[in-house]
């Protein structure tokens, strides 16, 4: 298992991570054999939004002697009432279910307190102005929270909260079809059976809200990586074919800023195979092939960072130049923070020799000898 450091929080969380939604379903022992099988792979980062009381008091009980080897993603403002999830902003029950999960999961802190799912913009202004924020911060004075995270499906609102200042991290729903989506407060759109024909590249909203989580070093944590599943078939995909878990996994982690994709799992096979992602090789990974062929929806002159351009005869990580680029070309002036993670690089854009042989592999069909250029003059000049 390899481990990305999560922004600004410092922690190193396993590529893979565990979103627990699939155990609302399980008895004790299928609770116990997937978190055992999470632990075997090395996967260290598990997402508890669910506020039904049997499953906390499971993930309580399976993890009860190896807590310190867990970073949890727990939520603030999901509770349970009268028998079924209520995401509130409601003090006293936001405490309470949150009082609760500490109870239930028997532990004194939460890695990550998450203000959970804000996919309104006016809902996040009456957070971050009013008490649920400073009972977020209180939990985190008193360190019964680690760090300040946020959960949203909704770029705009992300970026807000990303400007805030107020979060070190996030839980983002990113997936291939997700990210052709505009932005939206109705997270059912996402899931509608059919897409506009006309999109035919990432969501300018969610390419900002990645870009600026590098930026502001907010670490992100994936959700909804499967499109519930959509993907893996391919007439229940939008473009009209079928991606792997590999594929999907692989596409999630080469946004900038995502440091962990968290999977649900309903069996401890499902554990495995998303573990495998750590050991495929590049064909297994490659979703950039089946989405520049699909029937539908093809990305077109848009760099993925998929890495399909290599090898590099110059030695150039192209798909890292191009995302520093992508970085910096956002601002009115490159950032002092981009520019010393661009001159770190052991060979840049000014390496480039023009041979084009990079653009004969990019399935997406990006124009990457001019975009060194560019990225050579926006960087040290026109040298």
């Amino acid at each position: 298992m390899r481990y990305r450091r999560l922004g600004k929080t410092e922690v190193m969380v396993s590529e893979i991570g565990f979103g627990g939604e699939w155990l609302e379903r399980m008895d004790l022992e299928g609770v116990k054999a997937i978190i055992k099988a999470c632990e075997e792979q090395g996967i260290n980062i598990l997402d508890c939004w669910m506020s039904e009381p049997n499953v906390r008091s499971a993930i309580g009980s399976c993890i009860r002697d190896t807590r310190d080897k867990w970073y949890i993603q727990g939520h603030i403002g999901s509770t349970w009432q009268d028998g079924q999830y209520v995401r509130t902003r409601e003090l006293p029950k936001v405490k309470a279910a949150f009082e609760d999960l500490l109870a239930r999961l028997g532990t004194d802190y939460i890695d990550f307190g998450m203000i959970h799912y804000v996919d309104s913009e006016k809902e996040w202004e009456e957070i971050v102005t009013g008490p649920f924020l400073e009972y977020v911060h209180e939990l985190k004075e008193k360190g019964i929270i680690k760090h300040i995270g946020f959960s949203s499906h909704n770029p705009r609102v992300a970026k807000l909260a990303v400007l805030s200042g107020e979060i070190e991290m996030m839980l983002f729903s990113i997936n291939p079809a997700f990210d052709l989506m505009p932005p939206t407060e109705n997270l059912d759109d996402y899931f509608a059976e059919d897409y506009d024909a006309s999109l035919a590249g990432m969501a300018p909203e969610r390419a900002e809200l990645y870009r600026l989580c590098e930026q502001y070093d907010v670490g992100i944590t994936v959700m909804k990586g499967f499109a519930g599943g959509r993907l893996f078939h391919e007439k229940t995909s939008p473009f009209g074919v079928a991606l792997t878990p590999v594929q999907c996994i692989h596409y999630a982690l080469t946004r900038p800023g995502v440091a962990s994709i968290m999977a649900g799992y309903s069996e401890p096979g499902h554990v495995l195979e998303a573990a495998a992602y750590e050991n495929a090789d590049e064909q297994q990974k490659d979703y950039a092939s089946v989405l520049a062929s699909a029937p539908h929806h093809a990305y077109s002159k848009k760099c993925m960072y998929c890495n399909h351009c290599k090898p590099c005869p110059a030695g150039i990580d192209i798909a890292m130049v191009n995302k520093l680029y992508d970085l910096a070309e956002m601002q009115d002036s490159v950032p002092s923070s981009v520019r010393a993670h661009y001159m770190a690089l052991e060979k840049n854009a000014s390496d480039c020799i023009a041979c084009g042989g990079c653009e004969t592999r990019c399935p997406f069909g990006v124009e990457i000898v001019e975009r060194m250029r560019r990225t050579r003059e926006l960087f040290q000049g026109n040298v």
